[in-house]
């Protein structure tokens, strides 16, 4: 007994490093364990169902089970069944019983993402259900009871829904309890070395291979890129880089190119000289050296093209390509 109230003690942490999420965080913590109605605004791909997951397992219901909805997902023929279940016989195809997900949600949390997108005709069901926790499965006339608490998820606010005449303007007022802005990621670019850290090793692990190994500059290139897509694009990108190079340094030039075009920094691969957004020398430097390592950080900014090399540089083909003619071959970015 002892050992199950330990493993129910421990609670999956995002990563909320970033001042961005720093107000996020503190209103989490604050609203948990109080039962009240959750709404999550963010875009697409922010993580809305890891914060509603979070939510629950620091929450008095942590115990109970947590299930979550996809309301865009869901054909809208199939919508009230999906959430309240059916009898056997209902309608065609119904051979059996079905529970459905607010029953499944019994002692715990029911998470509806996209709330938005739900048919406007079980939204009056919803409401109806939130009001005095009562429901009948499709096909049946016995009511059933059930406690769970309610999270829901949009990508926008739902008054801009409601004023579309989308969504009803009195189910809006009682599911809007507390409201938490989940920022995108690029918002919160201090995230981006740990997500990268914990998916690396996540997706390593579920192909067998080893981790591969991002340089400073990839990892620039990472936090100024936009990521309209979010964390999740983030993730499916890694998953690639884990595929293609398995144990393998990752450099700017291995990354999508979409993403490699926003390294912005010339972050040469000595640990003696730090990234940024300039190249650092010191005056104690020979000449030589110092023309060396600016060359070949600009090479590896421009994937080997000597000619944007010398556009970005401000000399000739000739002069970038005699300087480089004495630079041995295993030093030039591959």
């Amino acid at each position: 007994m002892a050992r199950a109230k330990r493993q129910l003690d421990v609670v999956f942490e995002p990563i909320m490093q970033s001042p961005a999420m720093a107000e996020l965080k503190r209103m989490l913590n604050a609203i948990a364990s109080k039962d009240v109605g959750v709404s999550i605004i963010g875009e697409s791909g922010t993580g809305k169902e890891v914060i509603a997951r979070r939510l629950h397992e620091l929450s008095q219901r942590r115990a109970g089970p947590f299930v979550p909805i996809n309301c865009a997902a869901i054909p809208e023929s199939l919508f009230e069944s999906e959430l309240f279940g059916h009898e056997r016989g209902a309608f065609t195809g119904a051979n059996e019983r079905a529970l459905g997900k607010v029953e499944a949600a019994a002692g715990g949390t029911l998470f509806l993402d996209e709330i938005g997108e739900m048919p406007l005709g079980v939204q009056a069901k919803l409401l109806r259900f939130l009001e005095n926790r009562k429901f009948m499965r499709v096909g049946g006339n016995q009511k059933l009871s059930v406690d769970a608490r309610l999270v829901c998820a949009t990508l926008r606010p739902l008054e801009q829904d409601v004023h579309a005449g989308r969504f009803r303007a009195d189910l809006f007022y009682r599911i809007q309890g507390v409201a938490l802005v989940l920022p995108p990621l690029r918002e919160r670019t201090a995230d981006i070395g740990p997500l990268v850290h914990q998916f690396v090793a996540e997706l390593s692990a579920k192909h067998s291979v080893r981790p591969p190994k991002l340089s400073r500059a990839a990892l620039a290139a990472l936090k100024n890129y936009p990521w309209p897509g979010n964390i999740r694009e983030l993730r499916n990108m890694l998953e690639l880089v884990c595929l293609l190079r398995p144990g393998k340094p990752v450099r700017p030039h291995d990354l999508p190119a979409a993403i490699r075009g926003y390294f912005v920094s010339i972050a040469p691969a000595s640990p003696r000289i730090p990234t940024g957004r300039r190249l650092d020398i010191s005056l104690d430097e020979p000449l030589k050296e110092i023309l060396d390592r600016v060359l070949l950080a600009a090479l590896e900014l421009e994937e080997g093209n000597r000619s944007r090399v010398a556009r970005r540089l401000g000399i000739s083909l000739r002069t970038v390509q005699r300087h480089l003619d004495r630079i041995p071959a295993q030093s030039q970015p591959s």
